[in-house]
């Protein structure tokens, strides 16, 4: 039999090595390559997409760091104005009546709020120890008038007798003392009299003017005593006819109190009505506890519409050119530094200046100094604003 190998011969053994050989396909590599860096642009590009989306969001939040402030353009007040200053009213007369003899109240027959005329009686206190000390004075003075008599009578008796030379001139200078003595003894008792007359009509308590009952602190079987003024008075007698309004000036304006000057004020009970008070008189001196100037107003008040103890907003009026810059209150910022104005810097950087205050009229105040018209004051100030914050600048008028 044929050997099958040998058969084959060299043609059967290429053929099978080229089953088992493989071939690459053509451009296999270049896609590869191009599949390579599409995948490595598409990476690169995610990549920068994310970088450019964070500095955005930086951007943002960079930007949303920054806060927009409003800024106040400064002007002088174009007239004087007026200031405002709280008023202290008080009755033009206010006694406080204490007793001036002790004893027990018997009655009393006013209570507050009653007008009442001068002398009027407003309590009575017991008078019959008074009373009796009266009839005894009395009584001694009358005693002691006719022992003054009779030692006259005598004294004529001696007389007579010494121009006979009965007796010496010793007895009758002893009559003319004892005549003396007696004199004095009389005036004494008249003393007492007038004395004892007085307390006993110091029992009755009586208004010293016409005016108004304004407190009471006494009542029937009460026990008053002499000497107590530091203690409640029994009544209080206010005159309400015409009233004085205590005012205490700045002394950066006591330069405006001037004679003669009107004041309008207004009272709490009246708040859509305005008063007239003309100034009186001024202590012509600077307190050095509070640096003010205190001057006295007076008010007509005959139809009784104010009342002693109101508080009054009196309203002086300012000189033009008196004021200082004009500044909203909502731009004050209060600091442990003491008062002050957050302001931005040329390149908006912020800055905090401290402040003095002229004037305080509420809803605005007048700066006496710390700023210039060129400086840019924010209103509103946040209160997590530091100095040297970069800021986003609004304009906005101060007037």
């Amino acid at each position: 039999m044929p050997d099958k190998t040998q058969e084959d011969g060299p043609h059967g053994s290429s053929a099978g090595e080229d089953l088992l050989r493989h071939t690459t396909p053509r451009y296999l590599k270049l896609a590869g390559i191009v599949a390579l860096l599409v995948a490595v642009a598409v990476a690169g590009l995610g990549i920068l997409s994310r970088v450019r989306a964070d500095q955005t969001v930086a951007d943002w939040t960079a930007d949303q760091a920054v806060q927009t402030v409003q800024v106040i353009a400064l002007s002088h007040a174009a007239k004087g104005g007026t200031l405002s200053l709280p008023g202290d009213v008080q009755a033009f007369i206010s006694a406080p009546i204490y007793a001036q003899v002790s004893g027990y109240v018997k009655k009393w027959y006013v209570d507050i709020g009653a007008p009442v005329k001068e002398g009027q009686l407003l309590a009575q206190i017991d008078p019959r120890p008074y009373q009796a000390a009266l009839d005894q004075a009395q009584g001694q003075n009358a005693r002691d008038i006719a022992t003054l008599a009779n030692a006259r009578v005598d004294l004529g008796r001696y007389q007579s007798l010494a121009a006979q030379n009965a007796i010496s001139a010793q007895q009758l200078a002893t009559q003319q003392t004892t005549v003396a003595a007696q004199v004095g003894v009389v005036q004494t008792d008249k003393a007492a009299v007038d004395q004892a007359r007085i307390n006993l009509e110091y029992t009755g308590i009586v208004a010293p003017f016409a005016g108004i009952i304004t407190s009471r602190s006494v009542d029937i079987g009460q026990l008053v005593t002499v000497g107590t003024t530091s203690g409640t008075p029994l009544f209080t007698v206010s005159d309400r006819n015409r009233l004085r309004i205590y005012v205490r000036v700045p002394q950066v304006y006591a330069g405006v109190v001037r004679p003669g000057m009107v004041a309008s004020f207004s009272v709490p009970e009246y708040p859509a009505r305005s008063f007239n008070a003309t100034l009186a008189a001024s202590a012509d001196a600077v307190s050095t506890q509070s640096g003010t100037l205190l001057v006295q107003f007076q008010i007509d008040n005959r139809d009784g519409a104010i009342r002693p103890g109101d508080y009054a907003d009196v309203k002086l009026g300012l000189p033009a050119g008196s004021g200082g810059l004009r500044l909203p209150a909502t731009a004050l910022i209060f600091r442990d530094q003491g008062l002050m104005v957050a302001t931005v810097g040329p390149d908006n950087r912020v800055l905090l200046k401290p402040i003095t205050l002229r004037q305080d009229m509420g809803a605005t105040v007048m700066v006496a100094s710390g700023l210039t018209l060129k400086d840019r004051v924010i209103d509103n100030p946040p209160d997590s604003l530091q100095a040297g914050d970069v800021v986003r600048v609004t304009a906005k008028d101060a007037s």
